[in-house]
């Protein structure tokens, strides 16, 4: 299997070391497209028809689950450099800050050097893609308790809990475990989360600081470790709601932020308007 080839420029800059053993994929491949398809109704008509352009017919639900996709490829970009920016870690307080990144990158550094990417119009169209991709999979990936983890724990790897009568652990419960336990295709479960979601909503939630999607995920990660690692339907219950909230966040932020870089863009190159600096 192929994959994209980055500049040389952009591959030192994003990682230069070995990542750490990472742990598991945020949002199951549900998850992520449940995000993505949330998204998609919610792109303004120019980030829509950018979109299209950089992916063709591929929609943001397919988009989203690509760099997890990937993980399979043996390429080093894949095994190395990829593998740790799908999470961070805040080992002190509430709040991340550039010192907590490691020097191979996080799931924050590695959004900004892909933002950068994808509003460089000067950019080869693959590293375009690639960066595009990377960003809806980071932005639903934030949005998951466990991956603005403490140091502690792998982001929940390590806590094992019976979940309906397997062994799994908390993590993977919250991956895609209480996901599926619904027991609906991705689109029927964006259908359900998008007829209930209020303009209202779409307002309040279009919050682009990436700092507040790791603020909201830190607290909500420490209220979701259960006294009894045998988990059934009881916790299912307790954070059935949880979940969703943070699967329509995910998706109303990944299209506030694509909706911002692109409109964004395009006002700063009409004929006659000065670029603004960024």
């Amino acid at each position: 299997m192929r994959y994209p080839t980055l500049s040389l420029s952009l591959a030192v800059t994003l990682a230069t070391v070995v990542a750490p053993a990472s742990p598991a994929l945020a949002w199951g491949a549900i998850g992520h497209r449940i995000t993505g398809a949330i998204a998609d109704e919610n792109l303004s008509g120019v980030a829509r028809a950018q979109v299209r352009l950089l992916l063709g017919t591929e929609d943001l639900a397919e988009a989203a689950t690509w760099p997890d996709d990937m993980k399979s490829d043996p390429a080093p970009f894949w095994q190395k450099q990829a593998s740790p920016w799908h999470y961070v870690t805040v080992r002190e307080g509430d709040a991340y800050a550039p010192s907590d990144a490691p020097p191979e990158g996080d799931a924050m550094t590695a959004l900004t050097r892909f933002t950068a990417t994808l509003r460089d119009p000067k950019a080869p169209l693959e590293e375009r893609r690639l960066a595009l991709r990377f960003i809806v999979h980071i932005i639903g990936d934030l949005h998951q308790p466990l991956h603005a983890g403490g140091g502690n724990d792998r982001g929940g790897n390590d806590v094992k809990v019976t979940w309906f009568g397997n062994q799994t652990n908390l993590h993977s419960v919250w991956d895609s475990g209480l996901i599926e336990q619904r027991s609906l295709s991705y689109s029927e479960y964006a259908g359900w989360l998008s007829r209930k979601i209020t303009p209202e909503q779409v307002v309040a939630w279009n919050v682009r600081d990436p700092q507040v999607w790791v603020a909201e995920s830190i607290a909500l990660r420490k209220t979701i470790y259960p006294t009894n690692p045998v988990i059934s339907w009881d916790y299912a219950y307790q954070h059935r709601a949880e979940v969703d909230d943070r699967l329509e966040h995910a998706g109303i932020r990944i299209a506030a932020y694509l909706n911002w870089i692109f409109d964004q863009d395009a006002t700063a190159t009409k004929p006659g308007r000065r670029g603004v600096s960024r």
